[in-house]
């Protein structure tokens, strides 16, 4: 299920604050963040955000695309290593 629309797109309030600041500052820096729940707004466009993927910080560069998407879609958790079967079909 969606969040309402009356509420609006949920984003950490320590977020808007460090983005003014990176916008700013005119710095390209890479802003970290544990908060993959955040929904991706406009301002956030041009900046690069590092996501954390329970093991490091992935670097994202936010572009128009990518607005109304949440963070965590564009840092993902889990290294698909292949399958097993396809190992020994390869060696043969």
């Amino acid at each position: 299920m969606t969040r309402s629309i009356w509420k609006g797109p949920f984003i950490d309030g320590y977020m808007l604050k460090k983005a003014e600041n990176a916008r700013n500052a005119k710095r390209s820096e890479v802003i970290k963040t544990w908060s993959r729940r955040s929904t991706i707004l406009p301002q956030f466009v041009g900046l690069t955000f590092g996501v954390y993927n329970g093991h490091k910080h992935i670097p994202v560069n936010i572009t128009e695309d990518m607005i109304g998407h949440k963070l965590g879609e564009f840092s993902p958790t889990r290294t698909f290593h292949g399958h097993a079967a396809d190992k020994k079909a390869k060696r043969g």
